[in-house]
């Protein structure tokens, strides 16, 4: 099995304004002069972590990083102005043009990998090869799933669903999502904290195999917590800016780029189903499914992922 590489920090880091509004955090990790790679964090809304550099060999790989829009720390922190999956992938081409890369590796987890679809869809000339993890296509069943009454994750779950559900009066259950998201958008601070943490611990508790149901989950800082709550209710009412099943409908577009999907097999935040119909749609992508759920720490993910990374790193230098 392989493992992350060792812990690595930036050796330049940037900021990038891509409007009148928005700001980014970049950070260029590994060799400068490396096989470019790009990585899209999940969420919406959740920023990028250390951890997120050492998927890639840094001997090998020019590793960029970024925080989208109103996540981490780009400015304004958990903005939703101007804030659509097409103006990710407007960024994602800005940030290519401003380092001067031609081509590049794209790798994006979760909401990660909706971003890398679209964005290789929009720009395939630009990518080498993608690698993505944790399939979430941003099609409504998907977003029911995990978020609504009629979904089925509650039933896999049931004691975290509890607390997400109290989080709401009865009278509004039948919306789960508009329900937070009136709580998300008040204007009293303590309010949206309230439910963003609320949220939060619903879904950052659910990523990985090994299940605690007392377990706080990933987002539990506030200003995390804000962000991706905000930006995920967001996107859901929007349903991603996208058509339903876009991605599946424009996949000819990308069929002839290398890829690896990797998918945990008791992933309940992104049913493995999602992956399967990627998959399915796309016969000549790398597909593995794996003992694991939904988090990109959980070991036989890893596993894949880096001998992912290594493969395009042989295949192009």
């Amino acid at each position: 099995m392989r493992e992350l590489y060792p812990e690595i920090e930036p050796y330049r880091t940037h900021r990038l304004a891509v409007d009148d509004i928005h700001e980014l955090y970049v950070e260029e990790c590994g060799n400068p002069d490396g096989l470019p790679v790009v990585f899209l964090h999940g969420g919406p809304g959740a920023g990028v972590s250390p951890y997120h550099r050492r998927f890639f060999d840094p001997a090998r790989y020019r590793i960029v990083l970024f925080d989208q829009r109103g996540a981490g720390r780009s400015t304004p922190h958990a903005e939703l102005r101007n804030n659509t999956t097409w103006d990710l992938v407007a960024d994602i081409e800005k940030i290519r043009a401003h380092f001067g890369i031609a081509h590049w590796v794209v790798f994006g987890g979760s909401w990660g990998s909706t971003l890398a679809l679209a964005y290789a869809q929009a720009h395939p000339e630009r990518v080498l090869g993608l690698v993505l993890r944790g399939i979430f296509l941003g099609r409504p069943g998907e977003l029911r799933w995990f978020n609504e009454l009629d979904g089925g994750a509650s039933w896999i779950f049931p004691e975290r669903w509890e607390r997400y559900l109290e989080h709401i009066p009865v009278e509004e259950r039948g919306n789960m999502v508009e329900a937070y998201w009136r709580r998300l958008d008040s204007a009293d601070e303590a309010v949206r904290l309230a439910a963003a943490l609320a949220w939060g611990s619903w879904e950052g508790g659910s990523t990985t195999l090994l299940h605690d149901p007392d377990e706080p989950g990933n987002f539990a800082d506030p200003q995390a917590a804000i962000s991706v709550a905000r930006a995920e209710a967001h996107y859901f009412r929007h349903a991603f800016f996208m058509q339903p099943n876009q991605l599946l409908q424009h996949i000819e577009r990308i069929r002839a780029i290398p890829a690896t999907i990797v998918h945990g097999r008791y992933d309940i935040i992104c049913p493995v189903k999602t992956a399967h119909d990627l998959a399915k749609a796309w016969p000549e992508a790398d597909f593995h499914i794996v003992l694991a759920g939904h988090s990109a720490a959980d070991p036989a993910i890893v596993d894949v992922l880096v001998k992912a990374t290594d493969a395009l790193a042989d295949r192009y230098r």
